[in-house]
């Protein structure tokens, strides 16, 4: 049926313009701001405007044309609203930390790549990037502050950083610190359980009081040496996260409580170096080593507590040729990665959970043109390797992707792209450790899972024109032998796992997004929404699900003032038998920019005192659950923001730098 779908929106698209004449559509000037379509996605050229009151990357990139991202300036996070994968955010093609997008100065940015379609040169699960472009600066330095602090709330982060040039060397460092203490949790879940003789027992779980607590620092320091033709840099960085209560929380009949000690230094290696006839060659190594304390326990149905001690060792490389030929770009490439995982579970979870894992990854991709249309291919052959106690398992893995892009008539492009990739699933799933959730359930990581086949089909038509940009979208995604979560029950008590089984998940959607200048360079409005159904059939259940994902956005420029209001409803989902709702947002910006100094007012959720944060239901033939999450600190939340920068002496040079993989999985199974 969505194959049909697909071919009747192609053929009504090519009837309805094939009288009309066929224009290539390269590029849109929107009075000083530049939109560049691409096969993979689009390039944007930001606004005097936009730079100017812009304090940093986060406050950039949310004024931007970016289908799908929500970008919350306050919080510092970029999440995918469409679910579809992972954001990453580069710098000059490398990938870059919340601390980079902090300490970015804005007279450096010159574009904005942002691809809505990555390429198999880019890693796996990832749906979104975002490049953002400086040029290289030779000469001076710049340093600055960057502070948030809620006033209804306890929230701050700040960073100061410094980069400091001279001749071909650049010397930088920064360090960051967050401190968070929120106490207006209030979590409710109402479950339903069916034993084995019949009988249904209720249980309402309802907080009375509870405490989330973290604390983190930050350090990086970062040498490169750059010439014109080739580029040298090394970044060491260190990182400490503290949450004493990550999560305290007192309910009616029981408590629970967790915290957790992280301690992660990462060494990254870099050197690209380009030749004669538009040959380049990049590499880059990095090593990770990341120690973990955890401590969990709650006494819902008796005493219950484990600790976790974990060391995780990794080595990660990777190398990329490219050759710009005159028809098409050929990029080919490897990518290695060595893994040990040792976390040592005791308590009542005891466990000795070592691993090893390795990954040996190889690409070719093809970019060019062939008249009018604009392509990308590409396949990438990585095989995998996972060893755990007596489990033993390698997988052999192909992503082959196609994406072709033809301009039916002026200002408006047909995409299509088709990709079969597989998922593979986070580590501390396929551990054979298993954890107590409460008195009734308990989750079980399975070492059999195996990696899954995803096919996606994605059908865009685009207009653009100085003044509107509008985008109707229509994707399906089949994910065939998904892993799937799967409960039994024996004793009286619940498990949950994932197996892969006879499993099918599978959702499409048809959204549009459209953004007007209304008043050039002054005042845009963005409006984006779009239906979505989910199907998920197994041998045990078949559920289905419909959904309305939608927002909309004003940004309003006036002289040193910046206005910008933002609302969606959230991300409503179905994956196995949980349907999902996540929180909706909204929020008010005023932004003041007095030379180099710029006073920010954020206003989250005004007029609701006690706002949903995310809210769950688990839809199994023996379990029935309705979990709400409301935050009091996220109500009426105020958040005061200053950005201060000094430079002096820039001069500058463009450069370029293609990847970072600082590893960040644990490998934990953890209670939720």
């Amino acid at each position: 049926m969505k194959r049909f779908f697909f071919l009747g929106m192609l053929l009504m698209v090519s009837l309805a313009t094939s009288a009309q004449k066929e224009v290539e559509l390269q590029e849109v000037t929107v009075h000083g701001a530049k939109v560049v379509q691409r096969v993979d996605g689009q390039t944007i050229y930001p606004t005097r405007q936009q730079l100017e009151s812009s304090p940093n990357g986060y406050s950039l990139l949310s004024k931007l044309t970016m289908p799908q991202l929500r970008i919350d300036p306050v919080m510092h996070t970029i999440t995918a609203l469409s679910n579809l994968g992972s954001v990453q955010v580069r710098i000059n093609d490398i990938v870059a930390s919340k601390e980079d997008l902090l300490a970015l100065d804005m007279k450096v940015v010159q574009r904005i790549d942002y691809i809505d379609n990555p390429g198999v040169r880019y890693g796996e699960g990832i749906a979104y990037v975002v490049n953002i472009i400086i040029k290289k600066p030779v000469s001076g330095y710049d340093i600055g502050a960057d502070l948030t602090n809620t006033l209804t709330a306890v929230n701050d982060n700040g960073i100061v950083f410094g980069k400091f040039n001279y001749a071909k060397s650049e010397f930088g460092v920064n360090y960051s610190l967050g401190y968070q203490n929120f106490k207006g949790t209030r979590h409710e879940e109402q479950a339903t359980y069916e034993l084995e003789s019949g009988e249904k027992r209720s249980i309402l779980r309802q907080q009375l009081d509870g405490q989330n607590k973290s604390l983190n620092h930050n350090i990086q320091l970062t040498y490169s040496l750059s010439d014109s033709n080739y580029v040298f840099q090394s970044k060491l960085s260190a990182r400490r996260d503290i949450q004493p209560h990550r999560s305290w929380s007192k309910f009616e009949t029981y408590e629970d409580h967790s915290s957790s000690r992280t301690s992660s230094p990462a060494l990254d290696l870099y050197f690209h170096s380009g030749f004669k006839h538009h040959q380049s060659l990049t590499a880059n190594v990095v090593g990770t080593y990341i120690k973990t304390e955890n401590h969990a326990e709650h006494n819902e149905g008796g005493h219950y507590d484990y600790d976790v001690k974990g060391k995780n060792y990794s080595l990660w490389t990777e190398a990329i040729y490219e050759n710009r030929l005159k028809p098409f770009t050929l990029s080919l490439g490897a990518q290695y990665g060595q893994k040990y995982i040792n976390n040592m579970y005791s308590g009542d979870a005891s466990a000795d959970n070592s691993m090893r894992s390795s990954m040996l990854y190889f690409f070719g991709q093809l970019k060019g043109r062939l008249g009018k249309m604009g392509y990308m291919g590409g396949l990438g052959i990585s095989t995998r390797y996972y060893r755990q106690k007596e489990w033993n398992n390698r997988f052999l893995l192909f992503r082959p992707k196609l994406t072709v892009s033809y301009p039916l008539a002026k200002n408006l492009k047909l995409k299509y792209d088709f990709e079969v990739s597989q998922h593979v699933s986070q580590i501390a799933l396929v551990s054979d450790v298993s954890v107590k959730q409460n008195a009734m359930e308990t989750l079980v990581g399975n070492p059999n899972i195996t990696p899954n086949h995803v096919t996606s089909h994605d059908l865009r038509l685009t207009y653009s024109s100085p003044r509107i940009m509008t985008e109707l979208q229509g994707y399906w995604r089949l994910n065939a032998n998904c892993n799937m979560e799967k409960y039994t029950r024996r004793d009286g008590h619940f498990y949950q796992t994932q197996t892969n089984a006879d499993n099918e998940c599978s959702f499409f959607f048809i959204q549009s997004y459209n953004r007007w200048e209304a008043v050039p360079e002054h005042l845009s409005i963005t409006l984006y929404g779009g239906i979505y159904r989910f199907f998920n059939f197994t041998n045990d259940y078949r559920h289905t699900y419909t959904a309305f994902n939608g927002g909309a956005s004003v940004e309003a420029y006036l002289g040193r003032w910046t206005l910008t209001t933002y609302a969606d409803n959230g991300w409503n989902f179905m994956e196995g038998e949980h349907r999902g709702h996540q929180a909706p947002a909204w929020y008010l910006t005023a932004s003041y920019q007095l030379k180099n100094i710029t006073l920010s007012l954020y206003a989250q959720h005004p007029f609701c005192a006690r706002p949903l944060v995310n809210q769950t239901e688990v839809l199994n033939r023996y379990i029935h659950k309705e979990v709400t999450q409301h935050s009091r600190d996220f109500g009426n939340m105020l958040t005061f923001h200053v950005t201060w920068h000094l430079s002096r002496g820039r001069k500058y040079r463009n450069i370029q730098r293609s990847m970072n993989h600082r590893d960040t999985e644990t490998g934990i199974l953890q209670s939720k």
